[in-house]
């Protein structure tokens, strides 16, 4: 069956012409949802804390979301293409936002961090930026009681 338009819906404007059939009562549209704001940034405590020159210990900080920049620049780095361990120290270096009061945190700062400090800052770099999927809901085969496992994952850096 051919459906045409009659002249008045066409005069009255794309808003008129619709598939209703007479006497049928019109369908809601649902209004849009409010877009969704995506946390770019995540606080953290170091187990030991940073010592600056002066002695002062700084815990609390925050880490912003890597971007696929964060993650090839520091390939460049003549520091990681000669050791590529040296590749997470670079990269926590670019996206740790905050680390007590220290007034900029940089890649100098990461590598006189404790050896635990470090570890922790990997392990949360990868939780932040795989979204939390590096986790499992398990059951424990003893007592039945569900928790989580960490998965673990890639090195730093190799995403």
């Amino acid at each position: 069956m051919r459906r045409t338009t009659t002249r008045s819906s066409v005069a009255a404007g794309p808003s008129a012409a619709t598939d209703e059939t007479p006497g049928s009562v019109p369908q809601a549209t649902e209004p849009e949802p409010e877009p969704q704001r995506l946390r770019t940034e995540f606080a953290f405590e170091l187990p030991r804390g940073y010592v600056d020159d002066s002695g002062t210990v700084h815990r609390s900080g925050s880490m912003r979301l890597a971007t696929a920049r964060d993650e090839l620049v520091p390939l460049r780095d003549i520091r990681v293409q000669e050791n590529p361990a040296y590749l997470s120290v670079v990269l926590l270096g670019r996206v740790i936002t905050r680390l007590g009061t220290l007034p900029q945190v940089h890649d100098g700062v990461v590598e006189n961090m404790f050896a635990s400090d470090l570890a922790f800052l990997q392990d949360f770099y990868r939780q932040v930026n795989a979204e939390g999927h590096t986790r499992a809901g398990v059951t424990c085969p003893h007592c039945e009681q569900p928790f989580e496992v960490e998965l673990g994952g890639s090195r730093l850096g190799e995403s």
